[in-house]
């Protein structure tokens, strides 16, 4: 059973907050938004319905797995990466690699093209057994062909060009790109991602669903929370709780000036969540000077950095908590140093009573501040209710561009930045 919500009250409640005639006046847009969102759906909505994305995502990991793979490099940058990134630090063991007994390969991720990080796993991964998998839609990303190049030598020189295409994968276009190119021309293995589903979006296809059944993951139960999520926005429309979230972000970027919105998971593990959500709003609704900006932090860590300026600082920010219920592995605190007031209050009590304490105390800390929070409770951190919590954002972004009034799905200011660097490395016809 997932257990996900949605708690609002502190943007409704507290001093400079959201008034029911506010939102009772957006509310013909917002029905108009979701109805348009449902009606003609954006290419995403359909993922959690069908498994012929999953099932030859997972017949391609059972192989690497089966194979005596050591190592598995996903390569991919922006939504070709963060996404898969963020399953993995939020379902794997935090030490994955380490671990003796793990649910496959080693894991490594070459996103961005630092050649620090990109020797350092060239320095861990035993060539002969590692696996590649090259995350591009266009098969023209620089960071991702470079990287790629880079990776392809050393596969080719340590097992040679057939031991190179026998552990390579192409996750791309199904019909065209360079890297499609290069798969016909050198028989290279490929999973398609959809035409219509944009690389922040992709989390759900094999760009997500591949790296996450490599390593032992569920990825049946992520497009099942997923499915779950999407019956009930079908149903429920514009009343179901993370629609209604695209309206409260909207009206306190456009109403009430707070135009930074602050994702703060009380759990390492959803630390990188986060982050995949940066890009998904950022990129998907900063246009035409519309759109606030969203930030990640992680609690209790930020809460010693970063909270004095949410609780003093300008009134320019939403604080959106993500609380999770039930903490996998949770510990108990012993007893000691009971003499010791400062100290010995905090043995009897668990480690995640503590976490989940504190997350209570900055939202209500926050809220007796006259600063705007809302919380998404999660029952706990697992592939449904991950799968869950991605539908939900990714529907409450899309919806959110219908208030906005720009289109969700393109990016393109991301584009001169591209001329300028393709006119610099030398690539023709700029």
């Amino acid at each position: 059973m997932v257990r996900v919500s949605f708690d609002y009250t502190n943007l409704l409640e507290v001093e400079g907050g959201i008034r029911e005639s506010e939102l009772s006046d957006l509310r013909p847009r917002l029905e108009r938004a979701t109805d348009e969102h449902l009606q003609d759906p954006p290419g995403f909505t359909r993922l959690p319905h069908t498994r012929d994305l999953l099932t030859p995502s997972k017949a391609l990991a059972e192989e690497i797995r089966t194979s005596g793979a050591t190592d598995f490099v996903h390569v991919g940058i922006g939504g070709s990466s963060l996404g898969p990134v963020a399953l993995h630090r939020a379902l794997n063991h935090p030490y994955y690699n380490a671990l003796a007994e793990r649910g496959g390969p080693r894991m490594h991720f070459a996103e961005n093209p630092d050649p620090n990080t990109l020797h350092a796993i060239l320095d861990l991964v035993e060539l002969e057994s590692t696996w590649i998998n090259v995350v591009t839609k266009s098969g023209s990303t620089a960071e991702t062909m470079a990287n790629f190049l880079v990776l392809r030598r050393a596969l080719v020189e340590a097992s040679g060009e057939a031991g190179y295409r026998e552990r390579t994968i192409f996750t791309t276009d199904p019909d065209s790109g360079y890297l499609r190119e290069i798969a016909e021309r050198e028989k290279i293995r490929t999973l398609p991602i959809p035409q219509d589903v944009g690389g922040r979006y992709s989390v759900l296809t094999p760009v997500g669903l591949l790296p996450a059944a490599v390593s032992g993951l569920d990825a049946e139960a992520l497009l099942s929370g997923a499915a779950s999520c999407a019956n009930e926005i079908a149903e429920r429309r514009a009343e179901h709780p993370a629609v209604l979230g695209a309206a409260m972000h909207y009206l306190m970027d456009t109403s009430r000036g707070r135009n930074i919105r602050v994702m703060m998971p009380y759990a390492d593990a959803l630390e990188r969540f986060a982050a995949w959500f940066v890009q998904l709003w950022a990129e998907s609704l900063g246009k035409e000077g519309k759109g606030s900006t969203p930030l990640g932090a992680v609690g209790t860590t930020d809460q010693h950095s970063q909270l004095q300026l949410y609780m003093e600082g300008p009134q320019d920010k939403v604080i959106e908590l993500i609380e999770v219920e039930n903490h996998p592995n949770d510990l108990e605190i012993p007893r000691a140093y009971e003499d010791l007031e400062g100290v010995g209050y905090l043995g009897g009590h668990t480690v995640a009573e503590l976490l989940n304490v504190e997350c209570d105390a900055t939202r209500r800390s926050l809220a007796e501040a006259g600063r705007p929070n809302c919380t998404i409770r999660l029952g706990t951190v697992d592939e449904a209710h991950l799968g869950y919590l991605i539908y939900a954002l990714e529907a409450q972004t899309a919806i959110a561009g219908g208030l906005y009034g720009v289109n969700p799905f393109d990016q393109p200011g991301v584009e001169a930045g591209k001329r300028i660097t393709y006119s610099r490395m030398g690539r023709p016809g700029y």
